[in-house]
């Protein structure tokens, strides 16, 4: 039974490989973004901080830092929604479905498929960042592992949501998919402290995992220490939306399949 699944899982895994290795625009598209962020970002951060002697430095891996985070989360959320309307789009959802592939591990191959597209878009920013700005992201230490971590995960149960959406009202909730978690980055502290917001949105930026990695993220480079409470928040917010994506997946998942929307939806 097990090996039943990982053979579906890694089927819908090497379609997508063998997608993105026989189309080069893919590929770069994967790095285009995160690069372009990285270069307007860095060199806005290096302008400010070729005049502002005393804090430039820390200033500059703030911003630098930030971007290279939350590139994190953006890339695991696009990978994974993306891949899911890549069967959209080629009328292959309803195939799909047809064989004895289950929901979870459609959702297993996209978060799988989403990391291979994270790391092919990611490893190229952060070289450039070395290699341009001479910041080194790893500086961060083991910490790194729990920011990349968390952030990760909240791009997962973000694209749970949107791949709902999707199933719900079709192909007009497509857009989601490039826009939900870029407006979600004012409430996120990517590149500001929660106590500059507004009192009124706080809460907001507080219900959000990422808002505790980014905290967190300061603390380390400012103070060189751990904030475990951010990172305790950050886990525990992240525990809770998951769990929430994936009842809202499941929910619009069997609606979708009793009114037969998986074969009609994209048309």
């Amino acid at each position: 039974m097990i090996r039943a699944s990982l053979r579906r899982i890694w089927g819908l895994i090497y379609r997508h490989v063998a997608l993105y290795r026989t189309s080069w625009p893919r590929v770069l598209e994967l790095a285009y973004w995160p690069t372009l962020q990285l270069c307007i970002w860095g060199f806005t951060a290096s302008f400010f901080g070729a005049r502002i002697a005393s804090t430039g430095a820390v200033a500059f891996g703030l911003l630098v830092g930030g971007v290279l985070l939350w590139e994190v989360a953006l890339r695991s959320q696009m990978g994974m929604t993306l891949g899911f309307l890549e069967e959209i789009w080629s009328r292959n959802l309803g195939h799909v479905f047809v064989s004895p592939l289950r929901p979870w591990e459609l959702v297993a191959a996209l978060v799988a498929s989403s990391i291979v597209k994270l790391l092919i878009g990611f490893v190229p920013a952060v070289l450039l960042a070395w290699l341009l700005y001479a910041f080194n992201i790893f500086s961060l230490g083991w910490p790194l592992a729990l920011f990349g971590a968390n952030l990760l995960v909240m791009g997962w149960w973000v694209s749970l949501g949107i791949i709902a959406l999707i199933l719900r009202h079709g192909s007009g909730a497509e857009s989601l998919a490039w826009s939900l978690l870029f407006g979600l980055t004012p409430f996120s502290a990517v590149f500001y402290p929660v106590s500059v917001l507004p009192a009124a949105v706080r809460p907001i930026a507080l219900a959000l995992p990422s808002s505790h990695v980014f905290e967190g993220m300061r603390q380390v480079l400012l103070h060189g220490t751990v904030a475990w409470g951010h990172m305790a928040w950050a886990a525990g917010l992240n525990a809770a939306w998951l769990l929430a994506g994936i009842l809202l997946f499941t929910w619009q998942f069997h609606r979708a399949r009793v009114r037969g929307a998986l074969i009609a939806i994209g048309e």
